[in-house]
């Protein structure tokens, strides 16, 4: 606004005149007359400011009619100031009063024709009246005053003006940040509208650190201010949910009528699927203002989701009713169509909104990131580029091009099926395992569902988590997932990118390769929760060990009911409490699944699917296949509690207070332990208790029971691998290997445990084990050289020859220390077949170590063989 301006020129003038009023004689008043009129005139000015800031918070607290009503009296009374008719036509757009909001910045101009603010507010305005012409005439106004009269507009609100004029005309926005944005924080530090546009810029720019940083110093000048608040609540949407969720709340007790508040929580119930509670909250949002573009094009998403085509035509129009090139529309449907997989028919809204407006940046962003994940990559990366030509400041199409630059570098394995992409070394290391497995998951996941899958499918694997992240969700720090499939692109982190506790890459995939098959048969039609499920349930079909299966944690979880009605599991997915409740959605809906097949059979969920790509709701179409949902949710509800109840029974579960036995003396909890010899949280605190102490004989014992009542247990501190590794410090390496194969049957992720039975398979020199455990480590890190070299050894010792080359010429690609040694081992199993190639290994070996006795051998026995006849040769 532009208060400041006022206050910061008209004392200083009347200042100024009084010193020169004191020499004058006037002829009609005595000089101290005029001088009491200048004071008066100095406080009337400050009192009309107050009554201005009282009709601005009316405004930020949404007492919108409250606040037309006094600017109206006040611009009535011939109150001075740009801020009335501005700050009037604000509340009337909130309102959706566009006609009338045109009226007041028409009269406002007519009295304040110098005003930026009211000029971009009119540029605006007209838009919202379908004036387009009239609406670019004020914005080119702006500049041509400003440039007229550049001393004039040095206040806050006429630099934020001239800033967002300019962005408006395509003026790169660094120097728009700095030259007005920064200037006008520097200057009037306690001026909220600086700092929102600021902080809006970095949010348009998808820079949440910037916005973040922006938004938490405007609230220290502006403490409360509504839409500060909400800016940073966008800013910390992606690191911290929750925090913005408490900000958005904080918003709404401030201001109950916030629409972009309130349009945000729809956004929520829309993602969570609760689209009955999202048109609820849209028409609250219409009772405010009916004729917003954003609430109208949300509804028309709802349409297109619900299948219903001729209400979502409707809804668009209306959005468009009032402000017919609003590109905003298209991208806020494609936009939100995107966020549920619908890649597709998202890319079809952002053309249309390219259509209207061609430099229009979030749109063509936004189809840049569909085609990328829709598999078009040519054109994907074309839009990316111009995005990235028209705007060098968005940190998405930023990150988007230098992921470009590292692809570049990976290498492609493609054929008719497949186009894969990895990093080379891990290309030559484990890149035929993953081809491999992708076709197993093909051929058995698209029979069982009856896909005929004729395009192929691209599959990028990530070593670094950031480049992944950028792939996936446009931006990097985005942690917690290992794969996500878009439907004909799945991108994936690689062992390399999960530290020290990697989890196996191939169940990994094929439960991405999974939703490939059902997002294919839905043409990605399908609530997140059934999608999971039949990607999770079929993990464990393929493996009864992948995927979730059943953990105290959960069966706690059901007993106390904490599961999710089959009707709102995708809101399970929504803003989960803790990593754990996010694992348990994947859970539920895995047994939803398990439970429609037992009951109803696989051809129902196929039916299912079915029903989904035809545009039925999964409700709707669950209850067309089984049965009235409400009756299946209580049968399921009782199955489901029936398997916690069954959940390793021979463990003692009930709700014990522990805190005190652990506070005590040792001998109260060994009094405690013979009363509940069989309870599994009270023997592993127990357990803690002992190895502390090293009570080895008594830790002993408490282990076995622990695997005996509970064998699955695969947690971090599961009594398995605590009873190996006190077996291994006793050298009892037999009992140790008993209980590590227990173990490692049933924990497709342990790493550790297959390294130490390839360890004692070696000892014993049962190389058949050596390659069967080697094989199951490289399912979950390919890239160690130990069990690589042992798989080496082990298929050389089975005359498993290619498998040894190949395996050798990993440890190559993870560039050993003894290099010669490894290029010797491959010439040797290469000199029946390849002699050419063998002497090429022979040579790297000599020259890497030029004394190697066994190197000179084979390489005269090579060069012999090479001299000796045909006829001669065996």
């Amino acid at each position: 606004m532009q208060r400041v301006h006022r206050f910061r020129v008209w004392p200083d003038v009347s200042l100024s005149l009084l010193v020169q009023l004191r020499s004058l004689t006037l002829r009609t008043r005595p000089l101290s007359t005029l001088c009491f009129l200048l004071w008066s005139l100095t406080i009337a000015t400050e009192l009309s400011a107050s009554e201005q800031e009282d009709c601005e918070q009316l405004l930020l607290t949404g007492q919108y009619q409250s606040c037309i009503q006094t600017s109206a009296l006040a611009i009535e009374k011939k109150a001075y100031g740009s801020e009335w008719p501005l700050v009037k036509a604000q509340a009337e757009l909130a309102v959706g009063q566009y006609a009338e909001a045109q009226q007041t910045i028409d009269a406002g101009l007519k009295r304040y024709s110098w005003s930026l603010p009211l000029r971009y507010l009119a540029w605006q305005i007209y838009h919202l009246n379908n004036e387009h012409e009239a609406a670019d005439a004020f914005l080119n106004s702006i500049h041509e005053l400003a440039s007229r009269s550049a001393w004039r507009y040095t206040d806050a609100d006429s630099l934020v003006a001239l800033g967002q004029a300019s962005l408006q005309r395509g003026m790169d926005p660094g120097q728009v940040l700095e030259t007005f944005f920064d200037r006008a924080i520097q200057e009037y530090p306690d001026q909220r509208a600086a700092w929102l546009a600021s902080g809006n810029l970095a949010l348009a720019k998808h820079d949440y650190a910037l916005a973040n940083e922006t938004f938490t110093a405007g609230l220290k000048q502006v403490p409360k201010d509504p839409d500060l608040l909400f800016g940073l609540s966008q800013a910390l949407a992606r690191s911290d949910s929750q925090r913005a969720a408490v900000l958005a709340a904080e918003v709404l007790e401030i201001n109950p009528r916030h629409i972009p508040a309130r349009m945000m929580q729809v956004g929520r119930l829309i993602d969570s699927e609760q689209y009955e509670a999202a048109k609820t909250e849209l028409n609250q949002i219409l009772s405010i203002n009916p004729h917003l573009a954003s609430a109208w094009a949300s509804l028309a998403a709802i349409a297109h989701f619900e299948n219903r085509p001729s209400d979502e035509t409707a809804y668009y129009w209306q959005a468009l009713s009032h402000h017919d090139q609003n590109p905003h529309v298209d991208f806020l449907i494609g936009k939100t169509l995107s966020e549920h997989y619908r890649f597709s028919e998202g890319a079809t809204y952002q053309k249309q909104a390219l259509e209207k407006e061609e430099k229009y940046l979030p749109a063509r962003i936004q189809l840049a990131q569909d085609q990328l994940r829709l598999g078009q990559e040519i054109s994907g990366w074309e839009h990316a580029q111009q995005a990235h030509d028209q705007d060098g400041y968005d940190t998405t199409i930023f990150n988007l091009l230098e992921l470009k630059d590292q692809l570049a570098q990976f290498r492609t394995l493609e054929d008719d099926s497949f186009i894969i992409r990895m990093e080379a070394r891990e290309a030559a290391i484990y890149g035929e395992q993953v081809k491999a497995l992708l076709y197993e998951a093909k051929q058995s996941l698209c029979q069982k569902y009856g896909l005929k899958l004729n395009q192929k499918i691209t599959v990028e694997i990530f070593p670094n988590p950031d480049d992944f992240a950028v792939r996936t969700f446009g931006m990097p720090a985005i942690s917690g997932y290992l794969g996500v499939c878009f439907g004909k692109v799945i991108t994936a982190n690689s062992p390399a990118s999960q530290a020290n506790h990697p989890a196996n890459w191939q169940s990994v995939l094929w439960h991405e390769f999974c939703h490939v098959v059902t997002l294919e048969l839905t043409h990605n039609k399908m609530p997140r929760w059934i999608s999971e499920g039949i990607s999770v349930y079929e993990e464990r079909q393929k493996n009864a060990y992948w995927g979730e299966t059943m953990t105290p944690q959960y069966r706690e979880m059901i007993l106390q009911g904490e599961t999710t009605p089959i009707s709102q599991l995708s809101s399970a997915f929504m803003n989960p409490k803790s990593s754990l409740h996010i694992q348990f959605a994947y859970y539920q809906s895995s047994m939803v699944v398990e439970y429609l097949v037992r009951n109803f059979g696989l051809e129902t969920v196929r039916e299912i699917l079915g029903d989904l790509q035809a545009g039925i709701p999964i409700n709707v179409a669950i209850e067309r296949r089984t049965k009235i949902l409400g009756e299946l949710e209580e049968e399921y509800a009782v199955w489901l509690k029936q398997q916690a109840l069954d959940f390793a029974p021979r463990a003692d579960w009930s709700e014990q207070d522990l805190r005190p036995l652990l506070n005590d003396d040792t001998k109260r909890f060994d009094d405690w332990i013979r009363e509940h010899p069989d309870h599994f949280r009270g023997l592993m605190a127990y357990a803690t208790i002992l190895s502390e102490e090293n009570r080895i004989v008594e830790l002993e014992t408490i282990l076995k029971k622990l695997v005996e009542i509970y064998p699955e247990y695969t947690g971090a501190d599961n009594a398995a691998q605590q009873l190996a590794q006190l077996y291994q410090n006793q050298k009892r390496f037999a009992e140790e290997q008993q209980i590590l194969e227990e173990h490692a049957r049933i924990n497709p992720d342990a790493l550790g445990v297959y390294q130490r039975l390839i360890e004692l398979y070696q000892q014993q020199e049962d190389w058949s084990a050596v390659y069967q455990t080697a094989r199951l480590a490289h399912a979950v890190n390919p890239l160690n050289q130990n069990s690589q070299l042992s798989l080496a050894i082990a298929c050389t010792r089975l005359d498993r020859r290619q498998e040894a080359i190949q395996a050798y010429r990993a440890i190559l690609a993870l560039d050993p220390h003894n290099k010669a040694e490894i290029h010797y081992q491959i010439a040797r199993l290469l000199k029946s077949e390849n002699q050419q190639q063998a002497k090429r290994h022979t040579l790297i070996a000599l020259e890497q170590a030029p004394r190697f006795r066994a190197a000179h051998l084979l390489l005269l026995e090579l060069t012999t063989d090479n001299t000796t006849p045909r006829s001669q040769r065996n």
